[in-house]
């Protein structure tokens, strides 16, 4: 059994001022902190940020059709160099609420099969009341950006020490050919060859004369 619905809750919205009477139609603005883990691993909705809301509340014969759009600050870290971010999120969204005895009409005229997917999509109201936390959780993750950057051009960080290379455009190391590598190492040494072929002085020398 699902927990029920807290009319406390700031993303809960109570509907019973709209009747069943299709048509009628109820505006509501409403600021509310964002909840948990609002977003993806490198860009979200920080929990308790403040989210903007603005929805319109329209009764159908089905339910109840919420359109809103919800205003937030993104936080986040750009993936190229790992500097923080900051947006502002603008996310849409439209979604039905069903009445629970709709549901059950509508099964009538439905395939077994075809009814266990629509009630796995379906949002109920629960008292003339509607969550829209699953709503919102959805709108905002879609709209968010999957690789975010501090600005389009950003060169991101060098791939060997790491440093920002937007702070030094120059940046660059000299690099050897590993192959190279060892000979650059004998190249300050005696060869072998040098050493044999050196002019040797021995004791003989001073009594040739």
């Amino acid at each position: 059994m699902n927990a029920r619905l807290d009319h406390r809750s700031p993303l809960v919205f109570d509907t019973r001022e709209l009747g069943r009477r299709p048509g009628a139609l109820k505006r509501v603005a409403r600021s509310v902190p964002a909840p948990a883990d609002l977003g993806i691993e490198v860009i979200g909705v920080a929990e308790g940020a403040t989210v903007e809301l603005d929805l319109r509340l329209e009764s159908v014969m089905e339910g109840v059709l919420v359109t809103g759009t919800a205003r937030a600050p993104l936080t986040g870290e750009c993936v190229r160099c790992l500097e923080p971010l900051e947006r502002e999120l603008d996310a849409d969204f439209q979604e039905m609420y069903s009445y629970p005895d709709a549901d059950a009409r509508s099964r009538l005229a439905a395939t077994d099969d075809d009814a266990e997917e629509d009630e796995e999509d379906t949002l109920f109201l629960e008292d003339d009341m509607v969550d829209l936390e699953p709503v919102l959780r959805d709108a905002v993750v879609l709209s968010l950006p999957l690789q975010p950057v501090c600005q389009e051009d950003c060169l991101g960080l060098c791939s060997e020490c790491g440093a920002r290379l937007a702070d030094d455009p120059d940046h660059h190391h000299e690099s050897v050919d590993i192959r190279w590598a060892a000979l650059q190492g004998l190249a300050g040494s005696p060869q072998d060859g040098e050493m044999d072929n050196a002019p040797r002085s021995n004791g003989d020398d001073s009594q040739e004369k």
